[in-house]
């Protein structure tokens, strides 16, 4: 029944699901059959191309625009793209496999798979989801950032390309792009962004008041959420096919025009000249995995609720292959469009490019509009590039939202069929929670409650859940079963590169990237502020509200079985999966 019910609206006859399973539920009969449903199967996506078009939206995303040029940069260039490559091939690719499997044959999202492939972990399922929301109340004041921008950059001219306007500290604006190393002088630019967008404070103890008008971008964010969800996968699968593709030929236009400007050739050049002798250094290799790891989505339980929607027989390996693949495809062509323009500003304005070069939002909402306000007919890519980051965000969003309103589906859909037969009104709910959550980004210290959420909830808490979700499924589940599972789905074994990435690479790849990461550990700051002692610790309550979940889950396993502490702890890590009946 379940099955059958957690998708409802996802297909023009779920209601007729629901009723169905509601009165089979009642009445206690066994023999009837679900004619509106999608097989015994529940809903499924409409076709193949929605879903691989949806899983690329999600996984590519802002962090393709502004974290891998610039990590690649800082990490040797072109010699950054081995150790990079190499984490693709032994951490990337078997792990989005591993998620797809589990999604696919349990044909639930992550709570009810983790809780049914080893019950003593079930609190890593509940742990992604809150990831996810979290996730989703601060992300989606990136895609605020970038409506505010897009519809600024309709005006008669760019706002951030001079001095002369009320926000301006005249005194010490520069409307040429400065050199990093100047610390008396701002560029319109990063004034634009600080003192018109932000108006920012000094500090997060100096909170401030709304920024309506980012209120007002926030609340549109969230609207265009709820819009594309509202029929679940069905409306989510159509609008992909423009969110997700749309980029590619916005980033091609701008590589074109790029290429064609004085001075890119040196910003490629130094975008991709390998610097060798940084192979050995160990914090390199940890990047690479660590870009990888995020840029993937691992352990957020969105590729396992995506591919829940999947039919039981698609081919998931050529599936995890091409995502995999457009992703690092994308970061690659993403850093030869940042570097062109980079390479265009240093030349116009005679500094090196190590100068203009920076990481996170300061590049694509500082550092890439003053780079388009210098370019020929500025007027038409700058509001272009904003709607494209507006579309790379949104896809990510699409999907953290999702794993909430399956997670609510999965657990409760019996508790709340009459909620289920609204599909609408459930993804308002969740819909208006996350805009709830979110306005605190939007006061005029709200830059620094980003920071501190971005720090303290994409690191850490993500990287100890996909070492808990890997010993859970590679380790105490097996990978002989999860190889079952395939074989079941695909009629095919997994290679035996595949089952020992699974045992071996991938979990002690995690446990590396996871203990240099406590170890280097460092408070969060932004810019050369330092943030308090008492935000440091809301950042780290922040982390541990997101995984408290999987010892907790533990704890309750072992205590509602019956027996000795060994007898509980062998029932804990016994699958209820069936893998002789599944599908």
């Amino acid at each position: 029944m379940l099955g059958c019910l957690r998708g409802v609206g996802s297909l023009p006859n779920q209601s007729t699901c629901v009723l169905w399973s509601w009165k089979r539920l009642m009445t206690g009969s066994p023999g009837a059959s679900c004619g509106g449903c999608s097989g015994s199967m529940g809903p499924t996506w409409s076709g193949q191309l929605e879903f691989i078009l949806a899983t690329v939206g999600y996984v590519v995303g802002l962090g393709n625009v502004w974290r891998f040029p610039y990590l690649c940069y800082s990490n040797g260039g072109g010699a950054f793209m081995i150790p990079y490559l190499v984490m693709v091939v032994v951490c990337g690719i078997p792990l989005v496999l591993m998620e797809f499997t589990i999604g696919q044959y349990t044909r639930q999202g992550p709570v009810r798979a983790f809780s049914r492939i080893c019950p003593l972990f079930k609190g890593a399922g509940l742990s992604t989801v809150v990831i996810s929301f979290i996730f989703s109340t601060y992300h989606n004041v990136v895609l605020c950032w970038s409506l505010f921008y897009m519809f600024t950059s309709f005006g008669a001219t760019l706002p951030w390309m001079s001095c002369n306007n009320t926000w301006n500290l005249v005194e010490n604006c520069s409307s040429g792009f400065l050199s990093s190393n100047n610390t008396e002088l701002q560029s319109a630019s990063q004034q634009f962004f600080d003192h018109r967008v932000l108006e920012k404070t000094s500090g997060i103890e100096e909170p401030g008041g709304l920024r309506w008008e980012l209120f007002g971008c926030l609340l549109l964010g969230w609207v265009i959420i709820f819009l594309c969800l509202v029929k679940g996968i069905k409306s989510t699968g159509k609008v992909v096919y423009f969110t997700a593709i749309f980029p590619y030929f916005i980033l091609l236009a701008l590589l074109i025009n790029n290429v064609q400007l004085p001075g890119a050739s040196d910003g490629i050049l130094y975008f991709v000249t390998p610097v060798w002798n940084k192979l050995f250094e160990v914090k390199v290799w940890f990047n690479a995995a660590a870009q990888v790891f995020m840029s993937l989505g691992i352990a957020f339980g969105s590729m396992i609720s995506m591919s829940s929607y999947n039919k039981f027989n698609n081919n998931i390996l050529r599936d995890a292959l091409i995502v995999s693949i457009t992703n690092s495809f994308t970061s690659i062509l993403a850093g030869f469009v940042i570097f062109s323009a980079l390479g265009y500003m240093a030349h116009m304005y005679e500094l090196p490019i190590d100068n203009i070069a920076t990481a996170g939002p300061g590049l694509v909402f500082v550092v890439y509009p003053e780079a388009l306000s210098a370019m020929p007919i500025s007027r038409l890519w700058a509001p272009l590039f904003f709607i494209m980051l507006l579309c790379l965000g949104l896809d990510s969003q699409f999907a953290n939202v999702e794993v909430v309103i399956t997670c609510i589906k999965d657990e409760l859909g019996s508790k709340v069929s009459g909620l289920l037969k609204r599909e609408a009104l459930l993804s308002l709910i969740v819909c208006t929670v996350g805009f709830i959550l979110g306005i605190p980004h939007v006061t005029k210290g709200g830059i620094y409650v980003f920071q501190l959420m971005d720090t303290y909830t994409a690191v850490l808490s993500v990287v100890f859940l996909a070492f808990c979700e890997v010993v859970a499924v590679c380790w105490i589940f097996g990978v002989r079963k999860i190889s079952l599972m395939m074989k079941r789905m695909l009629d095919n074994m997994p290679s035996i590169y595949f089952r020992f990435c699974w045992i071996l690479l991938c979990p002690l790849l995690i446990l590396s990237i996871l203990v240099s990461g406590i170890v280097h550990y460092s408070p969060a700051h932004y810019g050369s502020y330092t943030y308090p002692v008492w935000a440091d610790c809301v950042g780290w309550f922040i982390s541990l509200a997101s995984i408290v979940w999987i010892p907790l889950g533990a704890i309750h396993e072992m205590y509602k079985n019956k027996g000795s502490v060994l007898q509980r702890l062998r029932k804990a890590v016994t699958p209820t999966v069936d893998l002789a009946k599944e599908g």
